[in-house]
């Protein structure tokens, strides 16, 4: 599969979007380091652009959710279920990997949801962010930058947090 980068601009640094003709593939936070490797030649299909103005509207305060075409590969259903929760999380909401999985119809799956949210390739806008302990503890963020980019997102988002790595959660979505 072919697939294009695409650079995108924010306050905090520039990340990269890969899309491919389906649609976006992966989303390289500002906190990463350049992706490498080879890439295909020739213009980038519409969407490519459409992501990376997306992704500059939302770290500039001014897009709260995402309307671009995804090619996130071959998934179970659970994973699918799982994706599809993440994606309707509000703006500036958190919720446990415990509502997660209930939500995705799998109330005592709440470890195998977090491993679906650790293995997302699309952060911010499939936003694993918005998904903590049933604290409210920032834990399990294997995006770039890891928990304090989660609280950065969090933060961003006017996220109320009590402590340094606790916020308010919104179990009641």
């Amino acid at each position: 599969m072919e697939t294009w980068i695409v650079p995108y601009t924010t306050a905090v640094g520039t990340g990269w979007v890969e899309v491919s003709d389906k649609g976006i593939c992966r989303v390289f936070l500002p906190t990463e380091e350049a992706p490498g490797g080879t890439r295909a030649s020739g213009p980038a299909p519409a969407h490519a652009a459409q992501a990376a103005d997306q992704l500059q509207r939302y770290f500039a305060g001014q897009l709260r959710r995402f309307d671009l075409p995804l090619d996130i590969g071959s998934l179970t259903p659970f994973q699918e279920r799982v994706l599809a929760v993440a994606c309707r999380i509000p703006y500036g909401t958190v919720i446990s990997y415990r509502r997660l999985a209930e939500l995705a119809g799998h109330p005592k799956a709440a470890r195998a949801a977090g491993g679906v949210m650790a293995a997302n390739r699309l952060p911010v806008i499939i936003p694993c962010h918005r998904v903590v302990s049933s604290t409210g503890a920032l834990t399990g963020y294997s995006g770039a930058g890891g928990i304090s980019c989660k609280k950065l997102l969090l933060t961003m988002e006017g996220v109320e947090f009590r402590g340094e790595k606790n916020c308010r959660i919104f179990d009641s979505y």
